[in-house]
């Protein structure tokens, strides 16, 4: 079970003097269970790569299989590929519409004409996932809540679906810290709960924190590919081109360059701090 892409290649405005290479020759794949991460800087291709995903875009060369279904091939319904691959885009808060909860989160499994037992099921089973209190929560106007509640819920009305792969499309984006913190503990939460992510962001830092392995995106192709130490220790390669590596580490590293006997391949602010806490109190008790 996995999604795989294979010599994948895309262009916008094709034939046209304003033709633009979006995608070159992709490959990857994503297996039942990862969560992989996909960064790269504005125009990189992250965005037009993930729609091929379940098919909002088709390929114009090469092959996207979803479970070993080629979505090109003749008789494939997207609409199932789409049920299977769940796409969160990025303010997908934008998109809440019903006059509460229940209701948004609700319309995707009516659309699937499901009985009301299993609407109630998949609702519960959604909200529960993102972290909220049913009972609490559902009768409310998705539109009193805060920006990472509201953002929440969105994510719950793609999970009531019930998708084989969870996509992210900068889920932290526009957010405040407390909104930040609060999405991407739940993302981990999903993960724990046998859901297959890939979280596509330009945040060093919220990929760090996550995932277990990296896509890095350059001008359209694949430019490196590894574990966030494998990825973050080719520093300058990342700032070549465009990226550059969590702040944590660069603090890691100038702490290392002054005398202090820290690891430098910490790259959250919790294992950094843990870290830098030991160190001390090695230190003290010496």
């Amino acid at each position: 079970m996995s999604i795989k892409i294979d010599k994948l290649s895309f262009s916008y405005s094709q034939g046209t003097p304003f033709e633009t290479k979006a995608l070159d020759q992709i490959a990857l794949e994503i297996k039942d269970g990862d969560f992989v991460g996909i960064i790269g800087h504005t125009g990189s291709g992250k965005s037009t790569l993930i729609q091929h995903f379940n098919g909002l875009i088709l390929p114009e060369e090469g092959t996207v299989s979803i479970d070993g279904i080629n979505i090109k091939d003749k008789g494939v319904k997207l609409k199932s590929i789409r049920q299977k691959v769940g796409l969160v885009f990025q303010y997908p808060e934008y998109q809440l519409f019903e006059e509460t909860v229940y209701k948004d989160v609700a319309y995707g499994p009516m659309n699937l004409g499901l009985n009301e037992k299993e609407i109630n099921e998949r609702v519960q089973y959604a909200l529960e996932l993102v972290g909220f209190d049913v009972d609490e929560v559902k009768d409310k106007s998705p539109f009193d809540l805060s920006g990472g509640q509201k953002r929440r819920v969105a994510i719950a009305g793609v999970l009531a679906m019930k998708p084989a792969y969870l996509i992210l499309d900068e889920p932290t984006a526009g957010l405040d810290p407390a909104g930040r913190n609060e999405i991407l503990n739940q993302i981990g939460k999903l993960h724990e709960s046998n859901i297959t992510i890939v979280l596509v962001s330009h945040s060093m830092e919220d990929i760090a924190r996550l995932v277990d392995y990296i896509y890095v995106m350059y001008e359209g192709r694949i430019h490196m590919t590894g574990t966030p130490h494998e990825i973050y220790r080719d520093s300058e390669e990342l700032k070549r081109i465009g990226l550059g590596v969590p702040q944590v580490v660069d603090i890691m590293r100038a702490l290392k360059a002054r005398g202090m006997d820290v690891s430098v391949d910490k790259l959250t602010v919790e294992d950094a701090t843990a870290e830098i806490l030991s160190v001390m109190g090695r230190d003290k008790n010496a």
